[in-house]
């Protein structure tokens, strides 16, 4: 049985203090996860890593991006050796916001994954589709496109290892989200993606689901049968909506 997941993606929130603050407000919501078999965690910005490990170290926590090559001239970027040596060991790679503004491309997303799985780290691996794919009808076509080229050259055993999140574009930061049927559709689709091309190990890869999650919400999303958590923006960003999210996951 796959084992529930709820990641926080703070983006360019939160300040250290504050990510002291939340740190410290959520050692007993770890545990209360825990006791129902929840993972639970937060990406915050890089310079918050290192707070969230120490104030809660029972905290999953995600660096929101990484760089695959392992040193260089890259200006602003971050290595898996900088992550690792402050302890953390999962990266979302490939989200919207990275795709649209910084040019991301799957195949990109492919040598990120490839070198966090070489270093035995998790990619959370985010994909979807825009309002205008949408619209086209185009989803199906574009996540085909997305799995089959994050996961090139990705061996079965690995390929256990990685986190699958689906966000449709336009559902991300706007308040209009996809409806549990076609979150579960999409999912599903994605499920029968990997099945495919690794078999019986589609079963073991999570599967969450992102864009406009709220406590009110999540219950609907987890009840599907594709469905494994959630990556959540606005939502993780408050110790209480935090705990509601959690609390409506149990």
């Amino acid at each position: 049985m796959r084992k529930k997941l709820l990641l926080g993606n703070w983006k360019m929130n939160k300040t250290r203090e504050e990510t002291k603050v939340f740190a410290l407000g959520s050692l007993a919501l770890s545990a209360l996860a825990e006791l129902h078999g929840i993972d639970i965690g937060v990406a915050p910005a890089y310079l918050s890593l290192p707070v969230v490990k120490k104030y809660n170290p029972n905290l999953l926590v995600a660096s929101q991006n990484v760089h695959y090559q392992p040193s260089g001239a890259y200006t602003g970027e971050i290595s898996i050796a900088m992550l690792k040596e402050i302890n953390i060991t999962w990266a979302i790679i490939g989200h919207s916001e990275r795709r649209t503004y910084d040019n991301e491309t799957s195949e990109r997303c492919n040598l990120k994954i490839k070198a966090l799985l070489a270093n035995e780290m998790t990619p959370v691996y985010c994909v979807g589709e825009t309002l205008a794919q949408f619209e086209k009808n185009e989803t199906k076509k574009v996540i085909k496109e997305q799995i089959s080229a994050g996961f090139s050259e990705i061996s079965s055993e690995n390929a256990a290892k990685v986190v699958v999140a689906y966000e449709p574009v336009w559902s991300i930061g706007t308040g209009r989200n996809a409806s549990s049927e076609i979150a579960q559709d999409v999912c599903s689709y994605i499920r029968g993606l990997l099945r495919e091309k690794y078999g019986e190990v589609a079963e073991q890869i999570r599967i969450l689901y992102g864009g406009s999650v709220k406590p009110e919400n999540i219950k609907t999303y987890l009840s599907t049968a594709d469905i494994d958590g959630a990556l959540v923006g606005g939502a993780s960003l408050s110790i209480e909506s935090f705990k509601e999210l959690i609390n409506n996951m149990i």
